[in-house]
């Protein structure tokens, strides 16, 4: 299936080009010589980049739920909910930390979770940030990114197709899919 072309006010983004992001963001982490202990990423968004990274790192992925963006079928932010506890495969969010997302848009999530994770695992000794993209608006600087996008897109990510998708809805899904 093709996608419309990007503009300016749309980044459209396939499977393939997604999964590259990641590798050249894994890379971009380890070209800076940074060593890090456990990765933490951000639910929703930055589940699938915190799982490539901690494979290609073999190391422990925590997961931290954040949600913001409910609003009008998830295109505007409204309030920050931060989950209370975080799940990690070994040990506790400890030492340093790359704090992990698909994207900073206005700097808002990153921030504060920054601080809460500051503040909430003292036993934290530094911290670092890495997403796929990086919009020209952002209030919030990460320490590693892959595109920056200075005209502020709609990132039209190749998972959306399942915000819409309805389990009443699998099996002519599934069958489209086969035809395909």
């Amino acid at each position: 299936m093709s996608l419309p072309p990007s503009t300016d006010r749309d980044l459209w983004v396939t499977w393939d080009h997604y999964h590259r992001l990641i590798e050249r963001l894994a890379l971009i982490v380890h070209e800076s010589g940074w060593q890090f202990d456990k990765i933490l990423c951000l639910a929703r968004g930055g589940v699938r980049v915190g799982d490539v990274l901690s494979r290609i790192y073999d190391l422990p992925l925590g997961i931290l739920a954040t949600s913001s963006y409910r609003e009008a079928a998830g295109t505007l932010q409204g309030q920050l909910d931060i989950a209370q506890f975080i799940t990690i495969t070994r040990g506790t969010l400890d030492g340093k930390v790359l704090l992990v997302d698909d994207m900073v848009d206005t700097g808002m999530t990153f921030s504060r979770v920054r601080d809460h994770l500051l503040k909430q695992f003292p036993a934290i000794t530094e911290m670092r940030t890495a997403v796929l993209w990086w919009k020209g608006h952002s209030q919030a600087t990460p320490d590693y990114f892959v595109e920056k996008l200075p005209t502020n897109p709609w990132i039209h990510q190749p998972f959306e197709d399942y915000d819409s998708l309805r389990p009443h809805q699998l099996e002519s899904w599934v069958r489209k899919g086969e035809r395909a």
